[in-house]
């Protein structure tokens, strides 16, 4: 690549692919093998190639799996059904596209999407996960059953498949990947999409992650009978992400935020796209977490690693004051959000021992769980051992947020140490761990949080892999104790550039853009935000996949 102007678009191409996630590589691969020759663009180096899919868990929602019944996990399309429309809430008229997306992907993962996947390569761990279990009624948001599947390879074993298919259409010339090459308008001519504008930048060689420079060495204009947009979200945009915070709803957002993912997911393309006509719905919803830690090695600016809990530890605001039920860990991201946000809570603690850390705590990302990530079953088994994860020992060892001590004063004193106030009150404190630890000497017990755990240790998989069998906080035995100070991360964009089933990109009048699509994350992982307020986790890699797939399909289609 040459620091010159490009205005030709390779012999022969017919679609521009703007964006080398995995909702990008998907749409390539799939409009490639469906005779299509396409023109894949991103603005970050080819190391980057995958996106985000590359640092997640690798986490995927499926219904009625081989995996949920060798565990007995009785599951079913309506249900999952059921659940995904009461998680999502949907409420507004602009949800007409959202909700017809969220009714075929259910029955795209009770269906074809496991077998597809399961061809193409791809295998999951036989533990399937419980995510989002919901603390009310059966009408109520969260899971009726688990239904989080991780991928043997974690995020790079799902993008693995569709990198090798679009590289190997690289071979033979069907997809021409260009990087470096920054999209920032689309062409119109007399309403038709009919190519891209955009800038050159410098060549990278910074590590996968890094934030690269943004020097522009020169410019491009690609031409092209269809335009797929796969940019991603906003979460890296921090200023978007308050532009659009949901005020009303959540209170004011955190002054100190955690950036969950690389800062090239910074949501200019989807705001340009929509400047020049294309509608834009949900943006004030968003999907963020509230157990974010910062990373004690970061790779991207104000880099945070989300734990992903089991239920057992308690949950306190800064004063000390177990958060009310049904903020548990693991039950209702989007209400325990809203608790502390509306509350003002600038940090809210974890208070757990060595017996539950070893068994529920998780996190996030590829790059913290090397066992699953290197398919490495010998070292994964160890997880079953006495001894906790290494990437969690890491971080108990050298974050900045954990505090582990012997005692519960010595507890208090490093924690307010940490914060740098004296708000929490060792007194208060004990009576908060007793009063919850009273109810294990019950069979009963009015503790709900207790009463969760017992029902979900019914499982096998919840019973053996993920949740430590109730003891009390404060045994000797099982100790240390252990702080955790969480802070808010930003991570998904749950609303997007509004799109019909086949992926085309809607106008401010609901019509289809002729020769626009979009997928990912910029289309709210289908229609505009397919998921509503909430998510019901191990569903954004999927709503990558599907959605790229209707889009490179249909755009495909459209051509011939």
């Amino acid at each position: 690549m040459t620091p010159a102007s490009q205005h030709d678009t390779p012999p022969g191409a017919d679609i521009v692919v703007v964006g080398a996630g995995l909702a990008g590589l998907v749409a390539a691969a799939e409009a490639a093998d469906r005779g299509a020759r396409v023109l894949l663009l991103d603005q970050e180096g080819e190391q980057n190639l995958g996106g985000q899919a590359f640092w997640s868990l690798g986490g995927l929602f499926f219904v009625n799996s081989p995996e949920q019944r060798r565990l007995g996990i009785r599951d079913s399309e309506s249900l999952a059904l059921a659940d995904w429309l009461n998680t999502a809430g949907f409420d507004r008229a602009e949800d007409a596209w959202p909700r017809r997306w969220a009714e075929a992907y259910v029955h795209f993962a009770a269906t074809e999407k496991r077998a597809w996947l399961h061809a193409q390569g791809m295998r999951w761990f036989p533990v399937v996960g419980w995510a989002e279990r919901g603390g009310g009624s059966a009408v109520q948001a969260g899971n009726s059953v688990p239904r989080f599947h991780l991928t043997w390879g974690t995020g790079p074993g799902v993008m693995a498949p569709f990198e090798r298919r679009v590289r190997a259409h690289m071979a033979t010339g069907r997809i021409v990947a260009r990087f470096r090459h920054r999209v920032q308008t689309l062409d119109i001519t007399n309403g038709v999409i009919t190519g891209v504008h955009g800038q050159v930048l410098a060549a990278s060689h910074d590590a996968r992650g890094v934030a690269s420079s943004r020097e522009v060495v020169g410019d491009f204009h690609f031409r092209a009978a269809a335009v797929v947009v796969t940019s991603g979200g906003i979460g890296g945009n921090h200023d978007l992400v308050r532009q659009h915070w949901p005020v009303q709803r959540l209170g004011e957002a955190p002054a100190h935020l955690l950036c969950g993912v690389p800062a090239y997911v910074d949501g200019l393309l989807q705001q340009r796209v929509h400047a020049q006509g294309a509608r834009l719905i949900n943006p004030d919803r968003m999907w963020h977490y509230t157990e974010g830690l910062h990373n004690w090695n970061p790779i991207w600016p104000n880099h945070a690693i989300r734990i992903i809990p089991g239920p057992s530890s308690l949950w306190l605001d800064p004063d000390g004051h177990r958060l009310p039920f049904p903020h548990v860990p693991g039950v209702d991201s989007l209400a325990t959000l809203q608790h502390i946000t509306r509350n003002g809570f600038p940090y809210t603690w974890f208070l757990l021992n060595r017996h539950i850390i070893k068994r529920e705590f998780a996190l996030s990302g590829s790059e913290q769980n090397p066992d699953l990530t290197g398919k490495d079953l010998a070292l994964t088994l160890k997880r079953l051992g006495k001894r906790v994860q290494a990437p969690v020992q890491a971080f108990m060892d050298r974050g900045q947020d954990f505090v582990v001590r012997n005692s519960l004063p010595e507890l208090v004193d490093g924690m307010n140490t940490l914060v740098g106030n004296t708000r929490l009150n060792a007194e208060h404190l004990r009576r908060e761990v007793e009063a919850r630890d009273t109810q294990l000497q019950h069979q009963g017990g009015k503790d709900p949080q207790l009463a969760l755990i017992h029902a979900a240790r019914r499982y096998f998989s919840e019973r053996v892999m993920r949740i430590a069998t109730p003891a009390p906080l404060l045994d000797p035995r099982h100790g240390p104790l252990i702080a955790v100070r969480l802070s808010v991360l930003t991570r998904k964009s749950l609303g997007g550039l509004a799109t019909d089933l086949d992926g085309r990109v809607l106008d401010q009048h609901n019509h289809p853009m002729p020769g626009l699509y979009a997928a990912g994350e910029v289309a709210g992982f289908g229609g505009g935000g397919m998921h509503g307020y909430r998510a019901l986790e191990g569903t954004f890699l999927g709503g990558c996949l599907f959605s790229g797939r209707s889009a490179g399909r249909a755009a495909a289609t459209a051509i011939r």
